[in-house]
């Protein structure tokens, strides 16, 4: 499955559970995820989305890492079936 169809998979499953999911540019701050996942009650999360098997580059790992020691939740999707048990995740953070 291409990145763009996981892609809309998740913005769909975000929408049915109430919440939002924008694309998120960083000008100037390379490797930052694609998306962030904003649910309800305060429930916030960034999402990094692949082709089905393709790997983070080095750059987008360390933001990951950075973001992580920060306290947040970072996830990278590369899989339609990880959206629910991911979704899941960050509700009951």
């Amino acid at each position: 499955m291409r990145e763009k169809e996981i892609e809309q998979k998740l913005v769909s499953a975000v929408k049915m559970m109430g919440g939002i999911c924008p694309k998120f540019t960083s000008p100037g701050f390379d490797g930052m995820p694609d998306r962030l996942v904003l649910l309800p009650k305060g429930k916030f999360a960034f999402v990094e989305l692949k082709a089905k098997g393709k790997k983070m580059r080095p750059l987008q790992v360390k933001r990951k890492r950075q973001l992580e020691q920060l306290g947040f939740l970072v996830y990278c999707i590369d899989d339609a079936s990880q959206i629910g048990g991911i979704l899941s995740e960050i509700q009951s953070s």
